[in-house]
């Protein structure tokens, strides 16, 4: 608790009776109290020779410290960064199917569908057409393999038995401003891995797991350079 000082009452000083009425009554000098002088021009009275003190609450000091701090920032004006948000006037996006430079012909639609679920809502963006669109999403799948990265050979023959496989996904993608027509975010060698279990699961549950991954790493790149 903190304590903040009040004006003491004035006071005469306190006069004693006089014994002989052809004399002056002495008078006492003024005291001081608590370093100030009580001065002449009023009854004496206990109460009026000491100094009171004001309690003052500390969290109302510090409110009213904080209010002061608001209303000092209040004029100033802060920008933000990259990676702090997306551009103002990025509102729509358009997906572009992906050019698929492999073998499996399924691979782009599919990708292209999980594209379109997933990445307006994530991004917090509305859907639109390529030449409507604030921003445009293009790329192209480079490769896709499987690879058997766990296995046990067998004790007594030469045989080896498959526990996990691997679906490897790599794309190149970009992420284009169609306004300033600059590149919001790219990847030239983007690179996802989709496992499954070889016993129980098939190579569709681990394309499926590649492509989830695919379109999360696309998020995070993106709100990472925005």
């Amino acid at each position: 608790m903190r304590w903040s000082w009040t004006e003491a009452r004035s006071c005469s000083a306190w006069s004693p009776p006089n014994p002989d009425p052809g004399r002056p009554t002495p008078r006492k000098r003024p005291t001081v109290t608590f370093g100030t002088t009580v001065n002449s021009g009023c009854d004496w009275r206990p109460s009026n020779m000491w100094i009171r003190f004001r309690p003052t609450s500390g969290i109302r000091a510090s409110a009213a410290a904080a209010a002061i701090l608001l209303l000092s920032g209040a004029g100033c004006n802060y920008s933000f960064i990259a990676g702090a948000g997306f551009p103002e006037h990025i509102r729509t996006i358009a997906i572009l199917p992906f050019e698929n430079e492999t073998a499996r012909f399924e691979l782009g639609q599919e990708i292209h569908e999980a594209l379109l679920r997933q990445l307006p809502r994530a991004l917090g963006l509305n859907p639109a057409g390529e030449g409507a669109a604030d921003a445009v999403v293009s790329g192209s799948i480079l490769s896709y393999e499987l690879t058997a990265p766990l296995y046990r050979r067998g004790q007594e023959t030469e045989s080896v038995q498959v526990l996990q496989r691997e679906v490897v996904l790599v794309v190149r993608v970009e992420v284009l401003d169609r306004e300033a027509y600059t590149i919001l975010w790219d990847n030239t060698r983007l690179r996802v891995v989709g496992q499954y279990l070889d016993a129980s699961e098939t190579e569709e549950n681990g394309r499926t797991e590649a492509i989830e991954l695919l379109v999360q790493e696309i998020v995070d790149g993106a709100q990472s350079n925005w």
